[in-house]
């Protein structure tokens, strides 16, 4: 059906120009997969300590070469380091790319690793402790306060490989094809994908059956589905889902965090204290009050080890009503 003049008039594309803007994305798509499969399988085939120190050049290059994530980067971390020195920040952003390029390289070569390799690569610090917590008896799921942190990845993987696959909430990648290679690679180890777009239904799904739920906490949520809380000294719209949830269930909060030892594929498990809901009778006020105790154990974890944070999102995008833009 012809578009209506005015329209046209107005600078609205005829239909054909917008059907080759959608094939121009579909070929997009394809480029960025197929460019992404072929690193994957190039990485894959070459010795781990190899692979890792390769991604982690590349990541050096991609420092080098972004400009607009190096930017985000800086401003972030003048935030949260506005005492550092300028070259001591710099060598923090370094090490969280070249962090990026190492867990591209595990990544690649997951499907290779046993769970004995596993086990190898991913020590926790009171493994007989983290099993008992997460078996004991209990009438709902367990929530795991984490984020894009470490090889965060990897924490997932490995979990699900010692028998205890976790429900994983998530929101889907813009390319279709990448999204469902990540898919399959995370389910290889049973891991529930929850979409985060659609979510309610399997979230509570998982805390009836009594799983354990992984919520990340450290990212940017937009106007009207998050808190504003502080995070490193300044206001981050926070979503309040582990907050409502917990309060809502009654189900206990365990950070976990995975942290790389060095430049080497090994990895340690700090299981922190069990954190439990706290009220006061008014929901809304709970709701933020706990989202800003969760977040606070965020900020420790980055504070002791800043270069295994993902420096480089927008964490401080949503802005209070009249606050200037960040980025």
């Amino acid at each position: 059906m012809a578009l209506p003049a005015e329209r046209l008039a107005a600078g609205a594309d005829p239909p054909r120009r917008k059907r080759r803007r959608r094939e121009r994305s579909a070929w997009r798509n394809r480029a960025e997969y197929v460019a992404l499969r072929f690193a994957v399988g190039f990485l894959a085939m070459l010795p781990l300590a190899i692979a890792l120190r390769l991604a982690a050049l590349i990541g050096l290059l991609g420092y080098a070469l972004d400009a607009r994530h190096r930017r985000v980067g800086m401003v972030n971390l003048a935030i949260a380091f506005p005492t550092k020195p300028l070259a001591e920040r710099r060598r923090i952003l370094r090490a969280s790319f070249a962090n990026l390029g190492r867990m591209a390289a595990e990544m690649a070569q997951l499907p290779r690793f046993s769970a004995a390799q596993l086990e190898d690569m991913v020590r926790f610090e009171d493994e007989p402790w983290w099993r008992e917590a997460i078996q004991w008896e209990r009438s709902g799921g367990v929530l795991v306060l984490s984020g894009h942190f470490g090889n965060w990845e990897l924490l997932v993987y490995a979990h699900g490989m010692r028998g205890h696959p976790v429900h994983l909430v998530h929101r889907a990648i813009a390319n279709p094809l990448v999204d469902r290679w990540l898919h399959r690679l995370r389910t290889r180890a049973g891991t529930h994908m929850i979409r985060k777009s659609r979510g309610a239904e399997g979230v509570l799904r998982a805390v009836r059956e009594r799983g354990l739920l992984v919520l990340p906490i450290d990212q940017n949520s937009t106007r009207g589905l998050g808190v504003f809380v502080d995070f490193f000294g300044l206001p981050a719209s926070t979503n309040t889902g582990m907050a409502r949830i917990a309060l809502r269930t009654g189900a206990p909060i365990i950070p976990v965090f995975m942290v790389r030892d060095g430049r080497r594929a090994r990895h340690r498990v700090h299981v922190l204290p069990i954190l439990e809901a706290e009220r006061s009778g008014n929901f809304e006020e709970d709701v933020r009050h706990n989202t800003q105790r969760f977040t606070a154990v965020f900020e420790d974890m980055v504070r002791r080890y800043p270069e295994q944070w993902l420096w480089m999102h927008e964490r401080w995008r949503t802005r209070p009503l009249g606050a200037p833009r960040l980025y």
